[in-house]
């Protein structure tokens, strides 16, 4: 290929990207929208009216994996649900190999000791991962119902009282509870990513859920009719995201799924921006295998073309982190391609194509934030310098990774942070990822070529815009080692 045609395909390619996160600007605006008619119109539901005559047998699983620091707290809470004793039984399904062993002993023995119906279930190889456990747990299981719970979650003691009603209808296979966090106030980075996690639950469940479309279970803090994971295939491993690929081919099979807004259950945000990082990876990786899965049959199906499309939407978003690093790695190719057009031409292109997807975004965090008033408007900002600053580690995945089934379930470590840290457990998991901060630090210095090149050129109004990506790249890049830095002199 001659560089100009090598040049041109660099330019089309940079426009493409550009015009699919547009596309999904637009996606959010449309969510925006529907999420204000239904606050408006009070659609949420709860269904706990008839609970009182509704009390089958349920059970509680609790995988862990290594989690010393959260898994006592995490039985103690399953032991204190409000629910019949003799309807509960708790299964630890622990493939833990360090001292949780030990700790969740301790807990069993303490707790059987009052009566409970609670054991665990170890397996002699992490086959599967969580899936592996559990599946396991299931073929094992005296509930009617399956409640989840991972690690870092705290469940209130009403927990089953408020999400067992909807099981009434039998149609219904999953009830899903939405998320809350404990330690959302404890840094910046925590305070954005509930944000960034949060509006999935405030807006995209609840817009999903009263529109009539598929929406997923999110591994935790929900619970099964057993009939309903068994007949839809069970717990598979082939994608690193068992959850999201279960919840796509139970309502393919013609289950319902719910979603509680007013129920809430605590969990902990990653406390570092390495450990953030894995989880973001882990979940764009396993959505896009999921639906390389699913979307033949989705597409098969006989459902309307609205709920198609916003399952393709829901499962291809991932997409937007490869759209994003595909938009920054031709940027400057691009810029100096084109530049006999004009030095001021990235003012009248660039410039309001990408601000049509980033505005977009920046408009639907600001309603959301402005109208739950759940997370300060002065993180506004930092929401895309953070999914910036992410996009390169996060889209290398995907490429390597997303093609592929199945993988290695990377767990996020837990410290049991409720609020403020707790400074002695930060340095006992590794939080600098290294590979991150050298990718990073090459992006930083590529990215501000086309600063220097607008520079040169004296385009002034494109240099507050295109000095956005070296400063995400920045921030991203220096957060954990300031961050375990600080911590460790002070602990």
């Amino acid at each position: 290929m001659k560089a100009s045609g090598f040049m041109t395909f660099l330019v089309t390619v940079h426009f493409l990207s550009l015009g699919c996160l547009v596309m999904y600007g637009l996606h959010r605006l449309w969510f925006i929208f529907n999420w204000m008619k239904i606050k408006e119109q009070e659609l949420s539901k709860r269904g706990t009216d008839t609970l009182l005559s509704f009390f089958p047998v349920v059970t509680v699983q609790l995988p862990l994996f290594n989690e010393r620091f959260v898994a006592a707290r995490l039985i103690d809470a399953a032991a204190g649900l409000n629910w019949p004793k003799n309807l509960l039984e708790i299964q630890i399904l622990d493939d833990s190999d360090d001292e949780t062993r030990h700790l969740v002993d301790q807990k069993v023995a303490q707790w059987k000791k009052k009566g409970f119906d609670i054991r665990v279930i170890r397996r002699k190889e992490r086959t599967g991962y969580k899936a592996g456990a559990l599946s396991e747990g299931l073929n094992q299981a005296k509930g009617e119902f399956i409640a989840v719970f991972d690690a870092d979650f705290l469940p209130e003691k009403d927990f089953l009282i408020q999400t067992m009603g909807p099981f009434k209808d039998p149609s219904v296979g999953m009830v899903q509870a939405r998320w809350s966090f404990l330690n959302k106030e404890s840094s910046w980075l925590t305070a954005v990513q509930s944000i960034l996690i949060g509006h999935h639950f405030d807006i995209e469940h609840r817009v999903r859920y009263e529109k009539n479309y598929f929406f997923n279970f999110n591994g935790t803090a929900g619970v099964w009719r057993k009939r309903c994971i068994v007949s839809s295939g069970s717990w598979q491993s082939d994608t690193v995201t068992e959850d999201l690929d279960l919840s796509y081919r139970a309502q393919l099979n013609g289950w319902r799924f719910v979603y509680l807004h007013d129920v809430s259950v605590g969990s902990e945000l990653p406390a570092t921006m390495g450990s953030f990082l894995r989880q973001q990876q882990r979940w764009a990786t396993g959505s896009t295998q999921t639906a390389i899965k699913l979307i033949p049959g989705i597409i098969g199906s006989s459902y309307s073309w609205s709920v198609k499309r916003e399952a393709l939407f829901h499962l291809l978003s991932n997409l937007c982190w490869l759209m994003g690093f595909f938009y920054i790695l031709t940027l400057y190719p691009a810029l100096r391609f084109r530049m006999g057009i004009g030095p001021h031409q990235i003012i009248f292109y660039d410039l309001p194509l990408f601000m049509t997807s980033c505005g977009a975004i920046l408009v639907y965090f600001f309603i959301y934030l402005a109208k739950t008033r759940k997370t300060t408007l002065l993180f506004l900002p930092l929401v895309p310098l953070l999914c910036i600053g992410l996009t390169p580690s996060i889209a290398l995945e995907l490429l390597f990774k997303g093609m592929k089934k199945g993988g290695v379930f990377q767990r996020t470590p837990k410290f049991g942070f409720k609020g403020t840290f707790l400074r002695s457990r930060l340095n006992f998991y590794r939080q600098i990822n290294l590979s991150s901060f050298i990718l990073n630090s090459c992006f930083t210095l590529y990215t501000l070529l086309p600063v220097l090149f607008s520079w040169q050129r004296e385009t002034w109004p494109a240099i507050p815009f295109l000095i956005l990506f070296p400063l995400s790249f920045m921030l991203v890049m220096i957060h954990d080692v300031v961050f375990v830095s600080i911590r460790s002199v002070h602990g």
